[in-house]
């Protein structure tokens, strides 16, 4: 019987949204014929040519695309990559930043029924290389920057750039190109974890999830996006959230809005421009959007949300970011393994600013401690989930769940008497000093509340008399010294939460998608 619920709350949150709508009998035949043919990923641009047909797709740094003229470009590369001989047996990755030129690889790939790897347009030339031999790459779709990064690859099939009128995907999309015929097997896509604690891992997803409704379902029962409206997406695509995000506002017939490269003012003259009724980023970029000064006096009337996922959303910026902007702040929390875990909505972020949210419909969350078991409210404890949307497996094989408890994901956090799920950090970033459990989030979002610190990382070291000990690395808008650190800190919590060392950085390290990578830390 819940499944059903769970099914019937997907099903009415896609209605209300314009997922489901009703089609012609022409339309529809076109509608499940890609899906049949290709699965979701393949399918997403041919089901919005034939729903939406010269509506704007997409809008970049390149210009405007409409959904028609999307499928046709795909089509093109894809009969263009089937000559050369790219197929089922194929891995073709995509390092592309966020343009149409990844959408077209992406579907041309996944019509050909070959797997796709999502590429880190952060990675280094070796860590390319060896992602390239780890999952078995055959053929490279990427931007013309990274190419001196891709020297000594490689490829059966090659490289092919993706940026631009001249690359060779928007010359090869420009040819005639023919609908493939559906292949053997449906493509699967791997996305990489984002490798904050070491090197990243592929997490496989199939095209055609068991159930379709979940995923979209769960996310529109707490985000109210809305068929046609344009949609800002900010995080990088190769990165689960911003390929959600992405391909939920395709899915929609939403103009999507496109940038390279985040740049706070011209994400908010953007954001009027277009009358954006959504903003989609990570905490970092969020941050950043708050802190430009033509805020006040932008347009954003259109704006009805604030979407931030990718990373933890500290209390502090989500009171900023409320004020601000108004009852619009959602809170996205997932994984690369578990797709989407819960949401908070307004209402959630104001009762308890930072707060994850709730689960939505089919998405089990447990709190249980060491052994096992369930712990009470307020109690923190290690989070397990269980979710139709999980992903099928790394890449190189391996355990990734615990058949009792649900998807393991590595996180420590709470459920508040309201049922809110708060989360306070990574069971491997807990710190045992001198007996005492110490959660480093929690002296991170102390220290940011400081008016002279801009951002604050803290870890554990190696320490003689209690075993580990506190080390805070931190960026300053304004005079502190290591003292003054260590004061603010011992004025509001316990004295082994008091970091020992303090380093002052220009800049912490972090990823594509905003998170600290603790471990190039100095």
């Amino acid at each position: 019987m819940t499944a059903v619920l769970d099914r019937l709350a997907w099903a009415r949150a896609s209605a209300r949204a314009g997922l489901l709508a009703p089609m012609g009998p022409g339309t529809a035949r076109k509608v499940a014929r890609a899906l049949r043919a290709y699965g979701a990923l393949g399918a997403a641009a041919a089901v919005g040519a034939a729903r939406f047909g010269d509506r704007t797709a997409v809008v970049d740094d390149f210009g405007t695309l409409t959904y028609r003229a999307l499928d046709e470009a795909a089509n093109g590369v894809a009969t263009a990559w089937a000559r050369r001989g790219i197929g089922l047996e194929d891995r073709v990755g995509v390092l592309c930043r966020n343009h149409r030129g990844f959408l077209i690889a992406l579907t041309a790939a996944a019509r050909l029924g070959a797997r796709v790897v999502l590429l880190n347009t952060d990675s280094a030339g070796p860590e390319l290389a060896a992602i390239t031999a780890a999952q078995g790459l055959t053929a490279l779709a990427h931007d013309t920057e990274f190419a001196a990064r891709l020297d000594g690859l490689e490829l059966v099939h090659g490289t092919f750039t993706a940026d631009g009128e001249d690359s060779d995907l928007a010359r090869l999309g420009r040819e005639p190109g023919t609908t493939p015929p559906a292949p053997a097997e449906p493509s699967t896509l791997v996305i990489l974890s984002s490798g904050t604690t070491g090197r990243p891992k592929g997490a496989r997803r199939s095209s055609a999830p068991p159930d379709p409704l979940a995923l979209p379902g769960g996310v529109l029962s707490r985000i109210p996006f809305r068929g046609g409206e344009p949609v800002f997406v900010g995080p990088p695509l190769f990165h689960g959230w911003g390929l959600t995000t992405a391909s939920l506002a395709l899915s929609l017939g939403c103009p999507l809005v496109l940038h390279r490269r985040f740049s706070a003012g011209r994400v908010l003259g953007v954001l009027a421009a277009e009358r954006c009724a959504a903003f989609v980023g990570v905490p970092t970029m969020l941050g950043r959007l708050l802190a430009e000064p033509g805020l006040a006096e932008a347009d954003l009337g259109a704006l009805r949300i604030a979407v931030s996922g990718g990373g933890p959303l500290g209390p502090e910026l989500s009171r900023r970011a409320l004020a601000a902007l108004g009852p619009v702040l959602y809170n996205f929390y997932g994984s690369t393994e578990a797709s989407c875990v819960a949401i908070a909505t307004p209402a959630d972020l104001a009762a308890a600013p930072g707060c994850a949210g709730t689960p939505p419909p089919g998405t089990r969350v447990r709190v249980l401690d060491a052994e096992g078991a369930p712990v009470p409210s307020g109690t923190i404890g290690r989070l397990h989930v269980t979710s139709p949307t999980r992903f099928e497996g790394y890449t190189s094989g391996g355990g990734e769940t615990d058949e009792g408890s649900g998807l393991a994901l590595g996180d420590l956090g709470f459920l508040d008497d309201a049922g809110r799920l708060h989360v306070t950090g990574r069971a491997d970033d807990m710190v045992v000093s001198g007996g005492e459990n110490v959660h480093p989030a929690e002296v991170e979002e102390l220290l940011e509340r400081h008016p002279d610190v801009a951002e604050a990382a803290v870890v554990g070291v190696p320490d003689e008399d209690f075993g580990r000990r506190l080390r805070a690395y931190v960026v300053t808008s304004g005079e502190l010294d290591a003292e003054g650190v260590k004061a603010h800190v011992a004025a509001h919590l316990s004295r082994a939460k008091v970091p020992r060392d303090v380093v002052f950085l220009d800049a912490l390290p972090r990823t594509a998608t905003g998170k600290v990578i603790k471990r190039d830390l100095p």
